[in-house]
């Protein structure tokens, strides 16, 4: 787990489908909230859906390179058909049960993911999934009270591995019984070496910036681009019956 680092180019090598079942069945033990499962998986092989999934992702080529694409849905739907089926009145067309859903998918990948790398995969997460999910919804044909909430890349890794990034050194992100908030000289101090790596350094003076902060605020999560996410996401998690507004 020390060494791992996200792939983004897969080598030719197909997942046999008893391994791809392995993985999700592993995955499936994961912790969730009241051993509902409010979460499901759409499983893209066909290249012909990968191509209908790739403008949701902003054409990585992630999407077209690896032998499989998971898309990790936050479900609903299932659980309200049982209980409706059984005479149950099931009250999960909320802005909390969403938050749940969100919360239990996300192990489910992230245990997806421990147990892919210990088999040998690369796995890359596309933060793009909840940029485009009118998009996504589209293409996988998502049904009311299913929000897709992350996508995952999978295959194995294609020769030379990309370099290990850096990491914030655990004093930055553990607080001790209660937070303690970061002075200024904290941050100088926590962000010294990120800022000084070369590749940061490089990353800067390629986009013409006076130092690292301004290009994720400016470049890569500028408010504009954050503010009109933000809205198009919540349109859909409405459309798809979690909150009325």
């Amino acid at each position: 787990m020390k060494i791992r680092r996200s792939i983004r180019q897969y080598s030719d090598k197909d997942i046999p489908e008893s391994l791809l079942n392995e993985l999700l069945e592993v995955a499936a033990r994961a912790s969730n909230t009241g051993n509902i499962q409010l979460y499901s998986v759409v499983v893209t092989r066909d290249a012909v859906q990968k191509q209908r999934l790739a403008p949701a992702h902003f054409n990585q080529g992630m999407i077209t390179g690896a032998p499989v694409v998971l898309t990790f849905c936050a479900d609903a739907n299932r659980f309200v058909r049982w209980a409706s089926a059984r005479q149950a009145d099931a009250g999960f067309d909320n802005f909390q049960t969403f938050v749940t859903a969100v919360i239990d998918t996300t192990i489910f990948a992230q245990t997806f993911c421990v147990a892919a790398e210990e088999k040998g995969l690369g796995i890359c997460y596309l933060g793009t999934t909840t940029y485009n999910a009118a998009q996504i919804i589209e293409a996988l044909e998502l049904p009311r009270l299913v929000v897709p909430v992350t996508t995952i890349t999978v295959g194995y890794p294609a020769e030379p591995l990309p370099e290990q990034p850096e990491r914030l050194p655990l004093e930055a992100i553990i607080h001790r019984e209660a937070y303690k908030d970061y002075t200024e000289t904290d941050i100088d101090r926590l962000y010294e070496a990120k800022e000084t790596l070369e590749a940061n350094r490089r990353f800067v003076a390629e986009n013409n910036k006076q130092n690292l902060a301004q290009v994720f605020t400016d470049v890569r999560y500028t408010r504009k681009n954050n503010e009109y996410f933000s809205e198009e996401y919540l349109h859909v998690i409405e459309k798809q019956g979690f909150i009325n507004r």
